[in-house]
């Protein structure tokens, strides 16, 4: 399975988009490797994430999502890039496979941001539980730790579909600058690996900063040392606009 890239590059480091391109047979979500320590790449498991939802394309384990309000889900544009997929949604659960709550987004009104690597996904059915709490310029600066979360590879040398986490993961990454760029050439979050990083399939999750409040969403990773997540605390108006929140 290959990974989309391209030629921007922060730090020096190339990095590599994070979703997964849906494969031509159905195959259902891999546990975790018996040789391979738990992780994102590095880090655990996440033990409390009410608003996580794991993003289907096609009905096959793509990206990783927030719900940020009752019909509303945040995630990277480039997981949701293809006009015409289905895309469905399991929110509230740290099991990708069961539990929480499946919820399908109209396509046809995705709302994707002209130049950042941003995409709100309208529900066809609300949802009601905990949503995810969207942060200010305030909320992060470099030299903070942050989590970052995601149902992504726990891999590396092998095709990362085939090491999907069934379990949502969360690592630590330092935050080095708050306004790097992303896939898109937008704004970003950068940071480098704490106890673990983002890989493929956890493009689209969260950042939280150290006050609880998410400041970022997956776009790219070099999948060893360095990550770029685009900065929702940038986008808060146009996140407003669209979502109300």
């Amino acid at each position: 399975m290959k990974f989309a890239r391209f030629g921007m590059s922060v730090a020096g480091v190339t990095l590599a988009v994070m979703g997964i391109a849906a494969p031509a047979a159905s195959a259902a979500p891999a546990g975790e490797p018996s040789d391979v320590t738990p992780m994102i790449i590095g880090g655990g498991y996440a033990t409390n994430a009410p608003w996580a939802a794991r993003l289907f394309v096609n009905g096959q384990q793509n990206c990783t999502a927030t719900i940020i309000a009752p019909t509303y889900i945040l995630t990277a544009e480039h997981c949701v890039s293809n006009r015409t997929a289905t895309y469905t949604f399991r929110i509230g659960s740290l099991d990708q496979t069961s539990g929480g709550q499946m919820r399908t987004g109209i396509t046809n009104q995705i709302v994707r941001h002209p130049s950042a690597d941003l995409a709100i996904v309208p529900l066809t059915q609300s949802y009601s539980g905990t949503y995810s709490p969207l942060g200010t310029t305030a909320n992060v600066a470099t030299g903070q730790n942050a989590q970052v979360y995601g149902w992504g590879a726990t891999c590396t040398g092998q095709p990362e579909i085939n090491c999907q986490s069934q379990r949502l993961k969360v690592a630590t990454v330092r935050v080095t600058s708050v306004g790097c760029s992303d896939y898109r050439g937008g704004i970003a979050v950068c940071g480098t690996r704490v106890n673990g990083i983002t890989a493929g399939g956890d493009s689209g999750g969260p950042m939280f900063s150290a006050s609880g409040y998410q400041v970022g969403v997956a776009s790219t990773s070099d999948r060893s040392t360095r990550t770029a997540y685009t900065n929702v605390t940038r986008y808060r108006p146009w996140i407003q606009a669209n979502a109300g929140v």
